[in-house]
């Protein structure tokens, strides 16, 4: 399966720019903060960003070691969240990808300096001399990613979600707290590759529109195996949802709603693709897996 390609492909990427060895101008890198970098970047995991970035640019005729380096340093900001996520003051999670999470694994000021380590390096790699885009495309790119990832996107997300552990928002607030924390991400990958490419304006709007979809998805089936499936499916702990009182849409309208709003999105996604003359075959099995994914 392609996106099993890509992971190891980002696996083996992660693995190159994480390296002790690698020195750009630095005075040195700490080896246990590298081995705790490594552990909450090099451990499995679909991928699905990096792909989405790579897939997208391939059909926008974009460089592709343009978009191995922007998917690599997606991938790192999305690992940081992770590791930032599991911290006791925030999800408090054991379990990441069937394996102890870093503050688990070392201890939590360490799981803090490597999240904090994998956010920097992510603009690093964006704007370092080995990343094959033009000055101009450089600073979208990294403007486009500081707002996905920071205050109005992922990190407001994440404490919009917080607050709805106390305060249970409406669907328009579960919306919207989704659309950022896990959203906003999904919704880059699908507008750098665009970026990357030759996309036009239009195009560069679909990507962005398809984008949301796949990341309102993706959160909707997360939240559904979470109610469906088990932690060693998951390769992390189910039922923490309802156990912590987060207000999710499938906790407002159930599980059989989940599963027709899915069906809804996917026709909406493959929709908003044909209407480009591209080949957007991959990224429309992309949405399919999304959807309908089992794990």
């Amino acid at each position: 399966m392609k996106l099993q390609n890509t992971a190891k492909l980002i696996e083996q990427e992660l693995k190159t720019v994480l390296s002790e060895d690698i020195l750009q101008g630095e005075i040195v890198r700490p080896d246990h903060l590298m081995q705790a970098m490594r552990h909450g970047s090099l451990n499995g995991g679909k991928r699905l960003r990096p792909f989405l970035v790579l897939e997208t640019a391939k059909s926008f005729n974009g460089s592709s070691v343009a978009a191995l380096k922007v998917a690599t340093a997606l991938e790192c900001i999305h690992c940081y969240s992770l590791v930032h996520d599991d911290l006791p003051a925030m999800d408090d999670d054991a379990l990441r990808r069937g394996q102890p999470t870093v503050h688990i694994a070392f201890d939590e000021a360490t799981a803090i300096l490597a999240g904090d380590g994998l956010l920097t390096y992510a603009f690093d790699v964006l704007s370092a001399d080995t990343t094959p885009l033009s000055a101009e495309k450089k600073i979208k790119l990294i403007s486009s990613l500081t707002r996905a990832s920071g205050l109005g996107g992922m990190v407001g997300g994440q404490a919009l979600d917080l607050a709805a552990e106390k305060t249970a928002p409406d669907e328009a607030g579960i919306l919207t707290l989704q659309q950022m924390k896990t959203g906003a991400l999904i919704r880059y990958a699908c507008e750098a590759g665009a970026k990357i490419g030759d996309a036009d304006n239009f195009e560069h709007e679909t990507m962005s529109n398809f984008g949301r979809i796949i990341g309102q998805a993706f959160q909707l089936a997360d939240d559904l195996l979470d109610v469906t499936s088990d932690a060693k499916t998951m390769g992390k702990n189910t039922g923490k949802d309802a156990d912590r009182g987060k207000a999710t849409l499938v906790a407002l309208h159930g599980a059989d709603w989940a599963r027709a709003k899915l069906v809804e999105l996917a026709e909406e996604a493959k929709t908003l693709l044909h209407g480009m003359n591209r080949d957007t075959k991959i990224l429309e099995e992309t949405a399919n897996f999304v959807i309908f994914r089992d794990r």
